[in-house]
């Protein structure tokens, strides 16, 4: 067993495996899991060590460093639309759709599903009203590298789900993502939009790359850099 586990509340936990990292969410009645990880493949039994309630799965989208214990699971929720990379992926499992306006009742604890294309089709973000937080996935960063490069990136829809995001800002006082730093502070919402904005305008100079194989461009926005097509 690895990761290093950080409590951020009372039936709060994050998990830090690496480059990554993934939540423990608990309410009266169950426990939710927010992704399961990259390096680690026994996020269940991490979890199991800090509750004793029935745990569920949710993935904010299917990229593989968010995936890494859900065979550990027979089901887990997932947006539709992360499907087709999933199963090419090798995953396996009963998924469980969820989207835009879905809520997961913990028990007292009710948490909503908002809906963020862009980084992936069916990314997703999770609401935790009462905490007023947004744990946000990838979409949202501080100091990291956003990936926007590949078939199934769109900036387009990024930049517009940015927007939606900006028309919620008075539900959360601050936004838990799974990389780079955390907490960040709301206005990383307008910041990161302006910047998408602006790469597409041709106004921010990029820096050649290869990662993976993909020759692709590194844009430096200062806070966060956004890595888009080469």
């Amino acid at each position: 067993m690895s990761g290093v586990i950080v409590q951020m509340n009372e039936n709060t936990w994050r998990i830090e495996d690496g480059g990554v990292r993934f939540f423990l969410l608990t309410g009266s009645e169950k426990a939710l899991l927010i992704d399961s990880g990259m390096m680690v493949h026994d996020a269940r039994n991490i979890a199991e060590e800090q509750t004793n309630l029935p745990i569920i799965l949710l993935n904010t989208h299917a990229d593989m460093d968010h995936t890494g214990s859900n065979a550990q699971f027979a089901s887990f929720y997932l947006h539709p639309a992360e499907e087709a990379v999933y199963r090419r992926g090798g995953g396996a499992g009963e998924i469980i759709p969820v989207v835009e306006g879905d809520t997961i009742d913990l028990g007292g604890r009710v948490l909503e599903i908002i809906h963020l294309p862009g980084h992936t089709p069916g990314s997703i973000a999770v609401l935790d009203r009462d905490h007023r937080v947004l744990i946000s996935g990838d979409p949202i960063q501080r100091n990291g590298r956003i990936f926007m490069f590949g078939l199934h990136r769109d900036m387009h829809a990024y930049i517009e789900s940015l927007h939606k995001l900006e028309g919620r800002i008075s539900e959360f006082d601050e936004i838990w993502p799974s990389h780079a730093d955390i907490p960040v502070t709301t206005d990383t919402i307008r910041l990161l939009a302006d910047g998408a904005e602006a790469i597409l305008a041709g106004n921010v100079q990029g820096v050649a790359e290869e990662m993976h194989g993909h020759r692709i461009t590194a844009y430096d926005l200062g806070f966060c850099t956004i890595l888009g097509e080469g």
